[in-house]
């Protein structure tokens, strides 16, 4: 004998349906973008490079043997 006598359904959730696919389509249509190109290499070697010997006085610094 069964206890429940009705039939549960539920509705297809859509993600888009509070209003985001209306913003997401807006952000497309502004036409900003963020443009990740290196321009100049060097700097950007230059500073890894500072950050590399700063952490290389750190006393708790370790290096693996390579050989």
């Amino acid at each position: 004998m069964s206890l429940f006598h009705r039939k549960i359904s539920f509705t297809k959730h859509d993600p888009l349906g509070d209003g985001l696919d209306d913003m997401i389509a807006a952000e497309r249509a502004e036409g900003d973008s963020i443009v990740l190109a290196d321009e100049d290499g060097q700097q950007l070697a230059d500073f890894w490079n500072g950050v590399s010997k700063n952490l290389k006085k750190d006393p708790d610094w370790f290096e693996f043997d390579n050989d």
